[in-house]
């Protein structure tokens, strides 16, 4: 088996010819989320804006890889281009987590604000391990769902909640409950059949996942607004014409402001679409988010703690906006 570096070399060797043919750019999310829409739009602006050269088609719904599988797959020259949520991958890379820092950034002007402070190190970060970020694009804000009323920590011990990476799991296991690692792709079947009994998400999900066939309440605490992120094998990048790479930048800058307009747009929607389908749609009691929030602040100081500098810079940067 070639190595990593091997793989890469080769791919850059070879970008002349790679650029002329078709780019399998894999995503997570079912083809009717809005990420998913907006990377086809990305795949036919880059038609455009390379005159052809790159064509890229999108296999929506984990159904070319899995969604825990597409950043090994970009890394490794498998795929030249794809879609992951960014902080499914904080515990390999703690400062991936810069957008689940609890109730530090609640608005989209403040999440795109924190995104600016964060995208430099990020990228260094993503570099070292041969990846180059095209375009960035959040998620509503994160809320509570579950089968029952919940007033507090009081209500949800010992429920098995469907956790996405670290922050989700902390979230859980503070409030009592029991995290089970869940991808989007999944998540239906594991309410349907008990392995998981409530999450955090936005609107987006719940909506995709039909989950008020499963669930009864959600609960806006808008935690925060995590990203996903569009990224491109660094060895193909590297060895793209300068032409291609301008093409590429174009359509990845329009999408990512395209898309963030979107899920600004769709935020209240979803929370009408699951009232609509029998759900109770309400604001967390005062008691619960003051729970959360303490739980917030001591995941944020930890995270600091962790990343060191780099993420202290980060915060700093985002206070000075």
């Amino acid at each position: 088996m070639k190595s990593v570096s091997t793989v890469s070399l080769l791919l850059a060797l070879g970008a002349t010819s790679a650029i002329a043919e078709k780019w399998d750019m894999p995503t997570a999310y079912s083809a009717s989320n809005y990420h998913s829409e907006m990377a086809v739009a990305f795949a036919d602006k880059v038609r455009d804006y390379t005159d052809g050269a790159v064509d890229i088609t999108v296999h929506p719904g984990g159904s070319l890889y899995g969604g825990a599988e597409i950043k090994r797959a970009l890394q490794t020259g498998q795929v030249p281009i794809g879609e992951r949520f960014m902080s499914a991958h904080a515990n390999e890379s703690p400062i991936l987590g810069w957008d689940n820092l609890p109730f530090v950034a609640t608005t989209y002007a403040d999440n795109e604000a924190l995104w600016q402070a964060a995208k430099g190190p990020v990228n260094e970060v993503l570099a070292e391990q041969n990846l180059v970020t095209l375009y960035s694009c959040p998620w509503p804000g994160q809320g509570f769902y579950f089968k029952k009323e919940v007033g507090s920590s009081d209500d949800t011990q010992g429920i098995k909640f469907r956790s996405y990476n670290t922050a989700t799991a902390t979230f859980a296991e503070q409030l009592g409950m029991i995290p089970v690692q869940i991808e989007a792709a999944e998540l239906s079947q594991a309410l349907a059949t008990g392995v998981a009994e409530a999450f955090i998400s936005s609107g987006s999900t719940g909506y995709d996942r039909k989950v008020w066939e499963h669930l009864t309440h959600y609960y806006k605490v808008n935690a925060w607004l995590p990203r996903n992120y569009v990224m491109v094998n660094k060895g193909i990048w590297d060895g793209l014409d300068d032409a291609a790479k301008a093409g590429l930048q174009k359509a990845a800058d329009e999408t990512g402001a395209a898309c963030l307009a979107k899920s600004e747009e769709l935020a209240n929607w979803y929370f009408e679409q699951l009232e609509a389908n029998g759900m109770t749609v309400e604001d967390a009691e005062d008691g619960f988010k003051a729970e959360l929030e303490t739980i917030g602040a001591k995941m944020t100081a930890e995270w600091l703690e962790t990343v060191g500098d780099d993420g202290q810079a980060i915060l700093d940067a985002f206070a000075a906006k």
